[in-house]
């Protein structure tokens, strides 16, 4: 079963138990997928469907800082309820051990030296660790590499 098949069986299971705040959140990523179906004439695959939760998680967390500098706790809260669930779509994260490695892997095969590569390694990690790790450790990783 694809991860968008998933997704669809899960929302449905959401509706017959009455759970309205899951049901919620994966109402708006299947509204997010369909969006980028219909923007790009595509179908997604379980790549696509990942980066697209990892953005939605990435915004749920900048959200979750603004509102608790805000002092607003309950709609913290609330978008932590939504990265949970979210959560439950995306693939076991590599540790900061295995990100390191796999980026000194790409280091070494693309003969890259200096911070004036970062582009280019950072575009190959990309493709490679998509969905496997968040990119603000890939970048922190790929920095130490070429520093």
């Amino acid at each position: 079963m694809s991860l968008k098949e998933r997704i669809t069986e899960d929302m449905k299971a959401a509706m017959r138990a009455k759970e309205m705040d899951r049901l919620g959140t994966i109402r708006l990523l299947t509204a997010a997928m369909k969006q980028k179906e219909v923007d790009e004439r595509i179908e997604l695959d379980d790549t696509a469907v990942v980066g697209i939760v990892d953005k939605l998680i990435k915004q749920r967390k900048d959200s979750i800082d603004a509102f608790q500098k805000a002092g607003r706790q309950d709609l913290a809260d609330k978008e932590a309820a939504e990265v949970t669930v979210l959560q439950a779509y995306l693939p076991a994260r590599l540790s900061a051990e295995e990100v390191a490695a796999a980026v000194k892997a790409i280091v070494a095969a693309l003969g890259a030296s200096g911070p004036g590569d970062m582009g280019k390694v950072m575009g190959a990690a990309k493709q490679q660790l998509a969905g496997k790790a968040e990119m603000a450790q890939v970048s922190a990783a790929v920095k130490a590499a070429l520093g």
